[in-house]
This record gives C-alpha cells, structure tokens and sequence, in this order.
C-alpha cells in the first residue's frame, strides 16, 4: 500500500478500524501473523451477516437460481411455486431474461407489488406503484432525495440523531448537505424530545437552512422503536418548520418485543388526518441488505414518496437513470421479500421455519449479549427492542481525549483479539472529568457459537485492559 494517500478528508474512526482488520485478516491468510492468539477476525462492526455466516433463505435462492438459469425450472427441483414465482417474473423482463435492463425505476411488477406489500402493512393505506423507486440499496434512494434538497439556494442542511447510522455521514458529505444533529435520549430509552428538536433548529438558522429532518426508525443503531406519539410529534414538529421527512425504516421486519409493534411514519400521517396528511413531504425507505434478509451484495431496496408533486417525481427517476437500472437480481429478490411464500404454497413451511429461526436466535443473542454487557466492568447497555445491534456504553478511566481513549481501546481489541467493533465517542457532556465515555456498535446477527466466541474475547481484552490501567 502507498504511504502517500490522495484524499479530500481524514477516515472516520470507522474506516480506519475497518482498514486495519482487512490488513489483519490478509496477513492471516497469507500465514504472516502465526504469533496472534486469533486464527480470524470476527467484524462485528456492521450488518453484513451473510459474511458472518448466516445462511440465505431458500425461497430467495432457489428464485434466483430459476431465474438465472431458466433451464432448471424444466424439472422438479424445485418446488412448484418457486417455479411459478420464477416464471412470473421472466415473463415480466424483456425478452423473457434477467439480462435486460428495466426502467431506471425498476420492474413495473416489482413496484406494484412493493405497493401492495406497503398497503397492506398500513392497514390498508392506499401505495400507488408510481410513488415507488427501486434503488440499489435504501442508501442510493436517499442520496438521490438529498440531493434534490440540494438544488436550493444557500447551505442546505438536514437533522440528524446523534447516535446516527455509521455511513448516513459520508452521504451527507457526498452530497453537499450540512449535518445538524439532534440528540437522543439514552436515558430515556434513546427517546426523541421537540425541545431538542427546536433547539437544533433554532441554533442553526444562523449559518445555513434546515430542508430535512432524518429519522431511523426502527433505531439504527441504538435498537429503540418509536411510540406513535413520538411520530406524530415528529410529523407535527416538520410541518411546523417546513422540513422534509426522510424516514429510514430498514429494520422494521426486526421487533420481537411484545408491548411494541412497529407503525410507519405514512401510517401515522395520514392517520392524523388534517392538516398534516396531505401537506407533510415524505420518503420511506426500506432494503433488501438489513435486517432479516441481510441481502448485502444483491443491492436492492424501494423508496415511496409521499405528498411530493409530479415534477420531483420526474426528476427523482432522472436522477436514478445515473444507475441505468438497478440490478435485475436484485429487484427478484425484493419481489420475494415484500411477497413471500403464503399458508397453502409448497415453500411456505420451509420458509416460515427459516425466519423464524433467525428471529429466535437474533433475539437470544441480543438476550444474551445485553446481559453480558451489563456484568462487565464498565459496560452499561440498554435494552434492544429491534435491529441486529447493541450499542453499549463503556466508561474508562480518564487518560486522554475520549475520542483517542476510545480508539486506543479498540484498536488494541482489534491487534490483541482480532475483533473489530463499530466505534462512537460521547459528546463532552456524557462524561465527566475522571472518565471516558462512548459507545460501541456490535452487529450480533450470527450463530450462538460465534457470539460465544466474540463475547469470550472481549472479556479476555476487557479485563486484561483494566488490569493495565489500574
């Protein structure tokens, strides 16, 4: 690698940690590393859980593959509606292939039934399928409507939550808007407050102009889940300032607590009637990477757009046609994940044992993780009610800026126990003089073995660290 590195910006501690675990992990496979006590590294810092092993869904895949290679659907390898579902869909694609491009919006029997899928998870809320993009992954969806916000004139600028997803940064600085965080309430299980909101906005009219408030619901990566209360204030609070929705809703096929149930932001919108419903803008995204599916390398998820008029919704599908089309793969498979296998078809059983098996073990690890947490020295962690994350707290003794204890931590966690963990430093007032404060983002979306494995060396690192310290 190149000591000069051309770059416009420093990485993020992120990357940095990230960076070194792919040098670890190439010294390991080439045998230059045969002193660690690892014999791989276990990235526990995102959400790429195939990577870690989870196996894909059958159903998925066996579409895929039909779709693929048509040839396969002659015989009887597959069940019957895998080849129906198969067939369907090469039927929708020019020339009866997947090899051809689609709408730069994508597959008009894919948006239909993303609509249909959208409808019925609300309620019965009416989607119409030319409000709905097929983007590659929820991120390129969002990039494009930020830069929509973009076309105004002075420094635009959209509100973030401080905690925020790891990657909604670098979007921000790709596309030129100004972040305005607002924080969330730890305390409070990671709650939403107005008057944070206003402050926000109060304080950054000064030097720029708020088009969008930003929302991860449910939480990424804090794992809360918003009351519908908290939505209307939300709704309320941007009718009020003139702001944007931007709503990321990735995780919402991931709720396993009884007393809380996931609600859209178009639920509760158009619910609330006059004069909110039909005058708030609104985008929703959703992804085939996140969540249940963990569908990272196919590249696909939908963006609805609400209350915007013809013309943005023009120049949203000009702005996605930089792409040609998303990956055709891709659209198949989100075709399966809004309509999966119903009661009565011959994959349904097989399927509905697949989900609910990542269901029961993504909810024991968090279980399981939560708990160890909160044994360990140092380390408090709230309760997860969604997503594949915990973000625990960790407080050190004071030895230096937080920012530099916290990546001395986890670099050392990464060279000692070959673990690489997401990594987010508090603001000055979470902490006090005689201690460093932050959090870390730990994906637990994997086999109980591997978290076993994960939790063992962090304790080993944990402990030895504090033994240094004292």
């Amino acid at each position: 690698m190149s000591a000069v590195r051309k770059t416009t910006r420093q990485p993020s501690p992120d990357e940095e940690l990230h960076e070194h675990a792919e040098i670890i992990s190439h010294q390991l496979k080439q045998g230059l590393s045969m002193s660690r006590s690892f014999n791989k590294v276990l990235d526990v810092s995102s959400g790429n859980i195939h990577s870690a092993g989870v196996k894909p869904i059958t159903f998925i895949r066996q579409v895929l593959a039909g779709c693929l290679y048509p040839s396969l659907l002659d015989g009887d390898d597959f069940p019957p509606d895998v080849r129906s579902r198969a067939q369907t869909l090469l039927s929708q694609c020019d020339g009866n292939s997947i090899g051809s491009y689609t709408d730069s919006s994508g597959l008009a029997y894919v948006r239909s039934n993303v609509a249909k899928f959208i409808s019925l998870r609300d309620g019965g809320i009416p989607s119409s399928p030319e409000h709905i993009f097929i983007t590659c992954g929820s991120q390129r969806g969002l990039m494009s409507v930020m830069r929509l916000l973009c076309q105004s004139e002075g420094r635009s600028a959209v509100l973030i939550p401080d905690p925020t997803p790891h990657t909604l940064t670098r979007i921000l600085e790709t596309v030129g808007l100004v972040p305005l965080p607002y924080r969330l309430q730890e305390q409070g299980g990671w709650s939403l407050e107005r008057a944070e909101l206003k402050r926000v906005i109060k304080t950054s009219r000064t030097h720029c102009c708020p088009r969008a408030i930003y929302i991860n619901n449910p939480g990424n990566p804090t794992g809360h889940i918003q009351s519908r209360e908290s939505i209307e204030t939300v709704i309320r609070f941007a009718a009020e300032e003139n702001l944007f929705l931007l709503v990321d809703e990735i995780y919402q096929n991931t709720v396993w607590v009884k007393d809380k149930e996931f609600v859209s932001y178009k639920r509760v919108l158009v619910e609330m009637g006059n004069p909110y419903h039909d005058r708030v803008q609104l985008a929703s995204f959703h992804s085939l990477s996140n969540g249940i599916m963990g569908e990272c390398g196919l590249r696909a998820g939908y963006m609805e757009l609400v209350n915007v008029d013809e013309g943005l919704l023009l120049y949203t599908e000009v702005l996605l046609t930089g792409d040609i089309n998303t990956p055709v793969i891709g659209q198949i498979a989100l075709d399966v994940m809004v309509d999966p296998p119903r009661p009565g078809d011959a994959s349904y059983d097989l399927y509905i044992q697949e989900v609910s098996y990542r269901l029961s073990t993504l909810r024991l690890n968090i279980s399981s993780a939560v708990d160890f947490m909160n044994d360990l020295s140092g380390f408090t962690c709230s309760t997860v009610q969604s997503g594949i994350y915990i973000y625990p707290h960790l407080s050190l003794p004071h030895t230096a800026h937080t920012q530099i204890a916290g990546l001395c931590y986890c670099r050392r966690l990464l060279e000692d126990q070959g673990v690489c963990v997401g990594f987010n430093d508090c603001k000055k007032e979470d902490h006090t003089d005689s201690h460093n404060c932050f959090h870390l983002r730990l994906c637990v979306m994997m086999s109980s073995d591997d978290l076993e494995d994960f939790l063992c060396r962090l304790q080993t690192f944990h402990l030895q660290f504090l033994k240094e310290k004292n």
